[in-house]
Parts: C-alpha cells; structure tokens; sequence
C-alpha cells in the first residue's frame, strides 16, 4: 500500500501539470489571441513573427509574466513538499490546531512562517505582473481585432489565470494572516493542523513525551475551569 506522503505528492504533481496549459496560455496572450491578418486570422507564427514595436514589447512582457507564474509555482510545490513533510491533515481537529503544537518545534514554527511571508510576496509580484500583461494586450485586442473570438479567448485565458491568482492570494493571505499553513493544491482548500506521524516517529522520545505533558496539562486546566463553587448552606 502506498505512502500517505507519497499519494499527496502524486495528487500535487498531477494537479501541476494540468494548470501548466493555463499558465502558458493565460499569460503568452499575444500568441494565442486569434488577431487580424489582411481578413483572416493570425497563425500561430505571424503572432510570433510580428515586427510591429508594440507587439514585440508585449511578447516580451507576455514571457515575463509567464516566467513571475512559473516562479509562483515552482514556490508553490517547494511549500507543498515541505508541509507534507513535517505536517498533516487531522479532520478530526480544528484548521487552527497546528499553532498549539507547532510552537514546540520552534525550527519548524520559524521556517512555516517564512514560506508562508515568502509565498505572499510572489503572489503579490505575480498579480502586478499579470495587471500589466492584460493592460498591454487591450491595445491589440482594439488595433488587431479580427471576429468575436479574439474577445471570447481573451476573456476565457484571462480569467483561468485571474482565478488562480485569487485562490493563490486566498491561501498566501489566510496563512499569513491567521499563522497557519493552508495547501494550495488540495481539491478542497484544507490546512494542514498537525505535526506528520512519520516526522513524530523519527523524533526523540523524549520530545513526544514533552507534547504529551503539555497536553495533560491542558486537560487538567480545562476540568478545573468547568468545577462549580458551591455555597455553604447554614
């Protein structure tokens, strides 16, 4: 039977290369927008071929944005890797649980919250990138219009990527925010909100034996909280 791990990392990496289409179109919008070439529409090698000074601009700036994705993703799979490393999903437990434990492994606690800043500044420089991209492809879409088809594509590119880049920010924002680490290529958005048992099994004992206090102790506070205080009768 398969490795819990090892099934994540095969889920993450077959969702990576389904979205690789969508970078690559959403972003080298120049190319794959149908234009106007004397009545009939561009081949894909006049769009690449075009000598026009504008066009040529937004090419390069089409590959640039592409590249700002490519980065985004390549940090994505790094942070996924690391959380399926040394975390886990316990539905059992509330998406903020991770905290309680982590703050035991100060290590960890710091390079979570590292990936965590890291990845909202991409994302962040990736949607700038991306809001000039769609900016400097208006003007072709009105100079090189060609049928309803350069409209339709546009719309239909754009928005894959615009979606993505709000799922991405939702994640890097939530994470940073709330202090918790959220997968980005889950079906369902989850957060990871325990420490992974093969992690835990290849620590020293008495590190375990640390949490297990600390839990019991809790235990202990929380069933004197709830005693009643009873008066005297006379």
């Amino acid at each position: 039977m398969f490795d819990v791990d090892f099934v994540q990392r095969v889920k993450v990496a077959g969702l990576f290369v389904l979205q690789f289409y969508k970078i690559v179109t959403g972003t080298m919008l120049t190319l794959f927008i149908p234009q106007n070439c004397d009545g009939q529409i561009c081949s894909f090698n006049d769009n690449l071929e075009n000598d026009n000074r504008y066009h040529k601009l937004t090419l390069s700036w089409n590959t640039l944005t592409m590249m700002s994705f490519f980065v985004l993703y390549i940090f994505e799979l790094k942070r996924e890797n690391w959380s399926i490393r040394y975390l886990d999903i316990d539905n059992n437990k509330p998406d903020n649980a991770l905290k309680s434990v982590i703050v035991l492994e100060k290590a960890l606690d710091k390079h979570m919250d590292l990936l965590n800043l890291y990845y909202f500044r991409i994302v962040n420089f990736t949607i700038f990138m991306n809001m000039i991209n769609i900016g400097l492809v208006l003007k072709i879409l009105n100079t090189d219009y060609h049928s309803q088809s350069t409209i339709s594509c546009f719309i239909s590119f754009t928005l894959l990527i615009l979606m993505k880049l709000y799922n991405s920010f939702s994640v890097a924002y939530q994470s940073v925010k709330n202090d918790k680490m959220m997968s980005a290529y889950m079906s369902e958005f989850v957060s990871y909100n325990v420490l992974d048992s093969d992690y835990l099994a290849s620590k020293p004992k008495c590190v375990k034996m640390k949490e297990v206090d600390t839990d019991e102790s809790n235990d202990e506070i929380q069933l004197e909280e709830i005693i009643p205080i009873t008066n005297n009768v006379n």
